[in-house]
């Protein structure tokens, strides 16, 4: 409502007013003086509200008429944005937490613990092209899943996720962990808000799918895997059909040398080094544990929640490979002239999403709701944003380009994900 529709709809008001201003017994000039009375009282009031009503920073004072307005006039935008595409730009604001006030960081991405000197990696905020991206706000994501489950299923990025969204929370309620209670293990765990009902879970399954090694030294930081890419992995589907939303993520595990199944048969492997197997590209088995995943949600009988889809987080290694020297030592973001636009990230990504979108229509069909967290792009301008070798040291001093700082750029995801609980929709596909 603008200025001017406002002034016209409180002179409306102000003519019932005085129409309704009955005294039968008083003369014309006792009359027209307690209308003067009237008037001026009136438009000392509307003096004091129309400079208000322009103010863009409302304050507590202001009726709640003018921010439920502005609150509907946010949503509208909202709902019409692309949220995950746009460009990092320069933040004034804080973080929105330190290893100072959240005690649940994993070690490993507790940067500034570590010694990390620059800051500059958390002056950045997301930038949509279309719209703003509303900052989180801690108290609204519990209102919206108050009574709630949310399930992480995936890898240690998964994890990295989920430590985000807790120390992003605790500003608001901090939660217990459960995880004795369930009998869990370090790589299943269990946090509840009591103060709102609200239960956050991690399911370590870095293949979604059942995996065996097959290597016959065993398991190492290179050892071929057998992956059985129609057979989803027990670890989460024995636990998450009661939950209200679950997160699938998966990544960095499928540049290991793997040879794949379906039916009980092998059909190929990706980099085996065996000749007398059919060589197959790593994007083939992701796109499939992804059909898989989806397929054996939908086929649980009481399964009703929201499933999301997080997309391929990107690693940043420089100056050789994970493992020969590597590292990530960037402190500032890419801009969009820098970025590498034929990357192999986006062949990954394009087999995630296309077994997503596949699922999300016939999940319509069937009444359930498919979500889209599209971090893909925003990430792969983040080279700034990792660990690097701030963080314990690791056997042969290896830098970590694949995990993200706390807090750090992955703090966006959950921007995205109240984003996405609030509007309705991940974006204007």
């Amino acid at each position: 409502m603008n200025e001017n529709n406002w002034y016209l709809n409180f002179r409306a008001v102000l003519n019932m007013k005085l129409h309704a201003f009955e005294a039968p017994t008083v003369n014309k000039s006792v009359l027209w003086n307690a209308h003067k009375g009237i008037l001026l009282a009136l438009t000392l009031i509307l003096l004091t509200i129309i400079p208000l009503s322009t103010n863009k920073n409302l304050p507590s004072s202001v009726p709640n008429l003018w921010k439920n307005i502005t609150s509907l006039k946010t949503v509208e935008s909202e709902k019409k944005c692309d949220v995950f595409r746009g460009t990092w730009v320069s933040k004034s604001e804080q973080p929105y937490y330190t290893n100072d006030t959240c005690d649940m960081m994993f070690e490993y991405q507790n940067c500034l613990k570590y010694g990390r000197p620059d800051r500059e990696f958390l002056k950045w905020r997301w930038k949509p092209d279309e719209c703003e991206l509303p900052l989180f706000d801690s108290a609204q994501f519990l209102e919206i899943v108050k009574g709630k489950s949310l399930a992480f299923v995936g890898d240690s990025v998964g994890r990295n996720h989920m430590q985000s969204l807790l120390c992003l929370l605790s500003n608001v309620s901090h939660p217990e962990d459960v995880s004795l209670k369930y009998n869990l293990t370090y790589d299943f765990k269990r946090w509840f808000f009591p103060d709102y009902n609200f239960t956050v879970a991690r399911f370590w399954s870095p293949y979604l799918v059942k995996s065996r090694d097959a290597d016959q030294n065993g398991f190492s930081s290179n050892s071929l895997m057998n992956l059985y890419l129609d057979e989803a992995d027990e670890t989460w589907t024995s636990a998450v059909e009661s939950f209200d939303y679950v997160i699938f993520s998966a990544g960095q595990w499928f540049f290991r040398p793997q040879v794949y199944y379906e039916n009980g048969q092998m059909i190929g492997c990706f980099n085996c080094q065996q000749s007398n197997v059919t060589q197959l590209l790593n994007f083939y088995g992701y796109g499939k544990v992804f059909q898989t995943a989806f397929r054996t949600l939908m086929g649980m009988k009481d399964y009703k929640g929201v499933t999301f889809m997080r997309t391929f987080s990107p690693s940043h290694f420089e100056n050789g490979d994970w493992n020969k020297g590597g590292n990530c030592p960037r402190t500032r973001p890419f801009t969009k002239e820098e970025m590498n636009w034929k990357s192999f990230v986006f062949e990954l990504h394009k087999a995630q999403v296309e077994e997503f979108r596949a699922a999300e229509r016939e999940g319509l069909r069937r009444g359930l709701q498919f979500r889209l967290l599209d971090t893909t792009e925003a990430m792969l301008m983040r080279p700034d944003g990792h660990p690097n070798h701030y963080s314990p040291p690791r056997n042969g001093n290896v830098a970590d380009c694949v995990h993200w700082c706390l807090p750090g750029p992955i703090d966006t995801w959950n921007e995205f994900l109240l984003y996405i609980l609030k509007t309705g929709r991940e974006d204007t596909h």
